[in-house]
C-alpha cells in the first residue's frame, strides 16, 4: 500500500505540472492525490470502486477547499490533481479495444463501470462544493 500511495503521489503531482500549476503548489497536489487513492484502497474492498471512488473524491475535494483557502489559490488546482489517480482511464481504454475487436457485449459492460466512476468523480466534487459552500455560509455568520 505504501508503493500505491507514493505512485499516486507522483502521479497527482506530475500531473499538476502539466497543468501549470504553480511549483509551490505540487506538493499539496500530491498530497490531495495520495489522500483520495488511500480513501479509495480502505473502501474498495468493503464498499465497491463506485461507493470508494466516490467517497475519495470528496475527501479530495473538501482536501482541495483547505489547501485553496490556506494558500489562497483557486480550487481547480488541487482538485484536477487530486483526481487524477481516480480516473478510470484504463477502463475507458479497454472498452475502446474491445469496440474495435468487435466484442460488444464486453466493450459495453466495461464502458458502463467506466460511465459509473466518472459520474461518482463529477458528482462526488459537487458534493463537496456544497459541503465548502455550507461551511463558508456558517463561518461568515458567526
Amino acid at each position: 500500500m505504501i508503493l500505491q500511495l507514493i505512485t499516486s503521489f507522483i502521479a497527482a503531482a506530475t500531473f499538476c505540472i502539466l497543468f501549470n500549476a504553480p511549483k509551490s503548489a505540487l506538493l499539496q497536489c500530491g498530497f490531495a492525490g495520495m489522500v483520495g487513492w488511500m480513501v479509495y484502497v480502505i473502501l474498495d474492498v468493503e464498499c465497491g470502486p463506485v461507493v470508494a471512488t466516490f467517497a475519495a473524491t470528496v475527501v479530495v475535494g473538501i482536501v482541495s477547499q483547505l489547501f485553496a483557502r490556506s494558500f489562497k489559490m483557486p480550487v481547480i488546482i488541487f482538485s484536477v490533481g487530486g483526481i487524477i489517480p481516480l480516473v478510470p482511464g484504463g477502463l475507458a481504454y479497454d472498452a475502446m479495444r474491445r469496440f474495435v475487436e468487435e466484442n460488444y457485449n464486453l466493450a459495453v459492460e466495461i464502458a458502463v463501470r467506466a460511465l459509473m466512476l466518472s459520474g461518482a468523480i463529477a458528482a462526488g466534487l459537487v458534493l463537496s462544493e456544497v459541503i465548502g459552500q455550507m461551511f463558508r455560509r456558517r463561518a461568515s455568520k458567526a
